[in-house]
């Protein structure tokens, strides 16, 4: 590819945007039950449970790992694709994804220098969203994605398919996998660039193909697809996968679930787990989405659950949001959150470099992305 590039697909801006708030703002609103069971959600928040921001991490509207690392992914496309216009061959989506979850991992704590491993070449990580000091914050990070990183920057391999680095499911990787849904115009591409990302931190197959079918679904609801249309369309395309069927199971269970109408926390335990793993968490999330009147709606029934409340509170969002944009959520709920303006900065230059054939024409754009 070359500069050159040609754009037949319109992403939808407000249902862009309203992917990534949407998702932020799920996590905000799990943030605070994420390890309280249902029981005690209703002890602390009534019959109904959490219904609005509460405290978290410090503050109300405070997002967790998992936007932060959405909004690395999302940085990687943009530098992946500049890549891609410049005409690196070489260049493959999942090495410039490690790269930018290396630069999380400086957030979290390590010196660049630890931290970075062959990406250190530097004496400091390059791009401007690393110079944005509000995500300099350890927000739970799982021990799945900090062990692997940790790893990588010792000098371990990267993560792949094909070379499995652990055996870990955990929902880390498909909370995250949002933004792979811009790579290509293709939603297939879509779920391979995913699954790739998915792969760097969790080797079972039901980790990283949660990660590729939720990228899937976000490039299908963009496209303007329907949500029950889109689950037809990602299941045909699970199915091809080795080692498919636990994912594919239980998304069955989410959407027979909710035609049976609005699940009880209770039944969602026992149906379609804790969401700490990561086919269970995408289920939890869908299955909200189908039965829910609204994204307000979906959001609480997607938090209000014994599991991972943040996580499943944002994969929802970033399905609702797709749906129906931006404007579909809350101002109240969009005036409190931490980072919006860093969130939608990036949004609105992710439009620009999959939008456009002549980014690397705007000033300072390379510096802002640097194609590695």
């Amino acid at each position: 590819m070359d500069g050159d590039l040609s754009y037949e697909r319109i992403i939808p801006a407000d249902k862009w945007l309203g992917c990534v708030l949407g998702g932020a703002v799920g996590d905000a609103l799990g943030a605070p039950v994420e390890f309280l069971t249902a029981d005690q959600i209703r002890e602390r928040y009534g019959p109904d449970g959490i219904s609005d921001f509460d405290r978290a991490f410090g503050g109300v509207g405070h997002i967790t790992d998992d936007t932060q690392m959405t909004l690395f992914t999302l940085e990687a496309m943009i530098r992946g694709h500049v890549g891609r216009r410049l005409g690196y061959f070489d260049q493959q989506p999942a090495s410039v994804i490690q790269h930018a979850y290396q630069r999380w991992f400086h957030t979290q704590g390590p010196e660049w220098h630890r931290a970075g491993g062959s990406y250190a070449m530097e004496a400091e990580p390059d791009g401007w969203l690393i110079r944005e000091r509000g995500l300099f914050s350890r927000r739970a990070p799982g021990g799945t994605v900090m062990g692997a990183l940790k790893s990588f920057a010792a000098g371990a391999d990267r993560g792949t398919i094909k070379n499995k680095i652990n055996d870990s499911k955990g929902c880390g990787a498909v909370m995250r996998a949002a933004p792979c849904a811009l790579w290509s115009e293709d939603p297939l591409d879509a779920f391979v660039v995913a699954a790739q990302s998915g792969a760097l931190t969790h080797g079972h197959p039901s980790g990283y193909l949660s990660a590729g079918a939720l990228a899937f679904l976000v490039h299908r609801l963009l496209d303007g697809v329907g949500l029950p249309a889109a689950l037809t369309e990602v299941r045909a395309e699970l199915i091809t996968w080795d080692d498919h069927q636990e994912t594919v199971e239980i998304l069955d269970k989410a959407v027979k679930l909710a035609e049976a109408g609005r699940p009880s926390p209770e039944t969602i335990a026992e149906e379609l787990g804790g969401g700490w793993v990561g086919e269970e968490a995408l289920a939890i999330a869908v299955c909200a989405a189908l039965v829910a009147g609204d994204l307000p709606d979906a959001l609480r029934l997607a938090v209000n659950h014994s599991g991972d409340s943040d996580s499943t509170g944002s994969i929802c969002g970033n399905l609702m949001g797709a749906i129906h944009g931006a404007q579909a959520i809350p101002a109240g709920w969009l005036e409190r959150l931490e980072l919006r303006e860093v969130m939608e900065v990036l949004c609105r230059d992710s439009l620009i470099e999959f939008s456009t054939a002549d980014s690397l024409q705007i000033p300072d754009w390379q510096r802002r992305y640097p194609a590695w």
